[in-house]
């Protein structure tokens, strides 16, 4: 249910707070937590082009404003622009040696624009050359852009000289012998040495001055239909600020904006729970902790007509996505530690360590003595989020089972296997309605609230409990077993409108 084309029925709560699906968090194996976009950091890897796949240093890509060089799209559509050869007469026509020469020009293959109707040259060589039209402000944006550079040194300036005025902790050589660098350069007879960030004082910047006189709408205008074929769009005319133009004859095209690969880096551990291939060609990733690959995903496959005091039947599918298996119990919301729905987490500017966050170990656990994953979950995170109150209230009553039901591990040929498969879970009857490889389908009874109006939206709540094996410490020492937790996890299923009421 947690797609994206699909609507948004069955969402996770993430650590913050926020209520997001499942194919939009991600999980930290070392955390053990739940991260969501707002819960990461995001690092920019590396620019490039989608449509020539030409990978560019960051330096390179802030001199070329995030833009292609070479690749051009369409300013009507914002489509990519082909380049056409065509076929022209020679230079000298009165010439009976003279040949027709080939050239280029850009078009359009979605909407038929080409840079002949705005009056742009053709090429000889389809590599590029096109000409740039100049931008007439570059003078005054250049003085602004001076100006502030300016601005920055003078603050950086400012602040090395605070800095030399705090009292050391330590005495350096100088303090002890009474010699500073400027009194040996005196000595010696050389000129003071000039501070790397002092550059020479720019004149004042001019500031900006709205003029009275303002030019008269031409006659026309009130005169003759206006012709909306002819007229731009607010987002073409926003798509060159520069020029910003009012009518399609002065449209021309737009380098292309330049991609980035980015990784996302946990906010409380700092390890990456994604990271990509540097390779512009490349569509993997070198680090991917998404959460329905660690995560059971829950699906909505049936509900009967909600009506308000009554008990309705509701069936969800489970699957597991993880290599182990693993036990599933469902809880009510309030099994969940209230740290997590108020705002009670410590402040960032304390100066007492921070204690980690703790999972509950399971009694087939093993001890944990030296191994990776305690010597992780033990560091004292760089950030911490302060997590926000969930304002999604739940308007039904979920009959909370007393039995469990386990998952196997995912295994890809069985979904090609129609063979009877023979499972010894011992389920109970009332609660496991199907079972098939890694899915199973429960039965849950929900009662929505005698308080709801008819046509509101039922949503109903509880906390998923699963058994996670991380296997952090497994892929350095070979001769461990896999640590076993329990995880908890918020779960929030909307089933759609109330239909009816119990009378």
């Amino acid at each position: 249910m947690a797609y994206i084309v699909e609507p948004e029925v069955v969402k996770y709560a993430c650590t913050c707070g926020l209520l997001k699906p499942i194919s939009k968090l991600y999980f930290c194996r070392y955390c053990l937590e739940v991260r969501c976009g707002f819960c990461v950091c995001h690092e920019v890897d590396s620019h490039f082009c989608e449509k020539c796949l030409e990978n560019m240093p960051s330096a390179e890509a802030r001199l070329k404003k995030n833009r292609c060089g070479n690749c051009l799209i369409c300013p009507s559509c914002l489509l990519h622009l082909s380049v056409r050869a065509a076929t022209v007469g020679p230079k000298n026509p009165e010439d009976p040696k003279a040949t027709p020469r080939k050239v280029v020009y850009l078009h359009c293959l979605m909407c038929r624009w080409s840079s002949r109707d705005v009056g742009i040259p053709d090429q000889i060589a389809a590599t590029g050359g096109w000409p740039e039209r100049e931008n007439v402000y570059s003078v005054r944006l250049t003085e602004v852009i001076e100006f502030y550079k300016g601005v920055v040194l003078l603050e950086k300036q400012q602040k090395m000289e605070k800095d030399k005025k705090k009292q050391r902790k330590y005495m350096s050589f100088t303090d002890k012998t009474g010699l500073t660098a400027e009194m040996i350069r005196k000595r010696i007879g050389l000129t003071e040495a000039p501070n790397p960030l002092l550059k020479a004082k720019t004149k004042p910047l001019e500031g900006a001055t709205a003029r009275g006189d303002v030019e008269d709408l031409p006659d026309s205008i009130f005169t003759q239909p206006i012709k909306l074929n002819e007229i731009t769009t607010i987002q073409q005319r926003l798509l060159q600020p520069e020029w910003q133009p009012a009518t399609v004859d002065k449209l021309f095209p737009i380098h292309k904006h330049l991609s980035v690969k980015q990784s996302l880096r946990c906010r409380s551990c700092e390890h990456n729970v994604s990271k990509p291939e540097f390779n512009p060609n490349s569509v993997r990733f070198k680090i991917q902790l998404f959460a329905y690959y660690h995560i059971p995903e829950i699906r909505i496959v049936t509900v009967e007509p909600l009506r308000a005091g009554q008990p309705a039947e509701l069936l969800l599918k489970f699957i597991n996505p993880t290599q182990h298996q693993t036990v599933i119990t469902i809880l009510d919301l309030s099994a969940m530690p209230e740290v997590l729905q108020e705002d009670k987490s410590p402040d960032v500017s304390t100066e007492e360590e921070p204690k980690p966050i703790e999972k509950e170990p399971l009694s087939l656990a093993l001890t944990q003595s030296a191994s990776l994953l305690h010597t992780t979950l033990s560091r004292q995170p760089s950030f911490t989020i302060k997590p926000r109150l969930i304002k999604q209230q739940a308007g039904a009553d979920i009959q909370v089972p007393e039995a469990n039901f386990i998952l196997p591990p995912r295994d890809d040929a069985a979904e090609f296997d129609d063979s009877g498969e023979n499972y010894n879970f011992n389920d109970d009857p009332r609660l496991v309605k199907w079972r098939k490889s890694n899915k199973a389908v429960i039965k849950l009874q929900i009662t929505p609230h005698t308080s709801l109006n008819l046509g509101d939206e039922v949503v109903v709540g509880f906390v998923m409990q699963h058994i996670y094996t991380n296997t952090i410490a497994t892929s350095v020492e070979k001769d461990k077993e896999p640590q076993k937790c329990e995880h908890k996890i918020r779960v929030f299923l909307s089933l759609g409108s109330l239909v009816g009421s119990s009378e």
